[in-house]
């Protein structure tokens, strides 16, 4: 069935479109054809975009300026922060624009682009939301040797780890993706590049690109999730024998939203990468696209500021500050 379909994109053709040897781009899908509907997706894509612009830049901001937040947690919220803000900016203002303008066309440099950044950030965001778990778990579960384990140099290394890891990674899978052949069809249903809707274009056999991006998405993803439940498994049980109080219901307002995005981000995720292409539907890949890469970036900063008290303190402590000076 799989090569019956490959032959049916590639040989059943109509012949006024161009061949994959003149194709230049490609088009990129919307969720609709109605100018006023094109319109609301704008609108509602355009401020999801700018208050998750605004909340992550406001929290590397106050991370940033105020010396009690330059710990090992804010350390990783503030990278955190930068990387969702440029995750978001990859997709959704290359999306509006087109919208817009009624022109769904991408260059092929710019596919491989996006396909490329989209990869590195899902990648370094899930060892980003990994690290932040096992930083919850040595501050909860082994607070005498917390200095040790999580010390700056320490948090350095991971950072730069995951960045280094994540370049190699998106080059791979990007590779990997773009040495197959595309077939005359250069509709991808999806407001913007990824892998999956790619490989539904191709001209060739793409089992081994499915199996690569399943082995890699299952061993990395999957390993990070369970790295990410064991934490939160040692560090309930620990909580527990906790006296009821404010200690206990800390421990929980910093640990559930935490575990909320993770599984957000992997669930939706998981459904459109790890879903043999054949079976894939257009409709509901679009649906889920916006749950793995506008969702996780928009809840980041108001789940890590609006629930902690010592952002806020911080926030309002500037504020009064500024207030204040600009009367004087």
């Amino acid at each position: 069935m799989h090569t019956l379909s490959v032959l049916h994109r590639c040989v059943l053709r109509d012949p006024q479109t161009p061949n994959s040897t003149t194709m230049s781009g490609f088009l990129l899908g919307g969720f609709s054809d109605v100018w006023e509907l094109r319109v609301l997706q704008v609108l509602s894509f355009s401020l999801m975009y700018w208050i998750t612009l605004v909340g992550n830049l406001l929290i590397v901001a106050v991370t940033t300026i105020d010396q009690s937040l330059h710990t090992p947690m804010y350390f990783f919220l503030r990278n955190l922060s930068v990387l969702d803000a440029c995750y978001i900016s990859v997709t959704v203002p290359n999306s509006c624009i087109s919208s817009l303008l009624g022109s769904s066309t991408i260059s092929k440099a710019g596919c491989t682009a996006q396909v490329f950044l989209v990869v590195f950030f899902v990648y370094v965001e899930l060892l980003f939301l990994t690290a932040m778990a096992h930083d919850r778990y040595v501050a909860i579960c082994r607070p005498l040797i917390y200095p040790v384990i999580m010390s700056s140099q320490v948090c350095l290394h991971m950072t730069l780890a995951s960045l280094l890891s994540g370049l190699m990674y998106a080059g791979v899978h990007t590779g990997h993706t773009f040495r197959l052949p595309f077939g005359p069809s250069r509709d991808i249903h999806q407001f913007f590049c990824d892998i999956p809707s790619l490989l539904k274009l191709s001209c060739s056999d793409t089992f081994s690109n499915e199996v690569v991006v399943v082995a890699s998405g299952l061993g990395i993803g999957g390993g990070c999730f369970i790295f990410i439940i064991r934490s939160y498994v040692h560090i309930f049980s620990t909580v527990f024998k906790f006296p009821r109080g404010t200690d206990r219901k800390k421990a929980f307002s910093m640990c559930v939203p935490h575990i909320l995005v993770v599984s957000v981000f992997l669930g939706s995720g998981f459904y459109v990468y790890l879903r043999p292409t054949a079976v894939s539907a257009a409709t509901q890949d679009l649906v889920f696209s916006v749950f793995y890469s506008m969702v996780p970036p928009l809840f980041n900063p108001i789940i890590y500021s609006l629930r902690n008290e010592q952002i806020k303190r911080v926030i309002t402590k500037i504020t009064k500050r500024m207030f204040y000076s600009g009367n004087l």
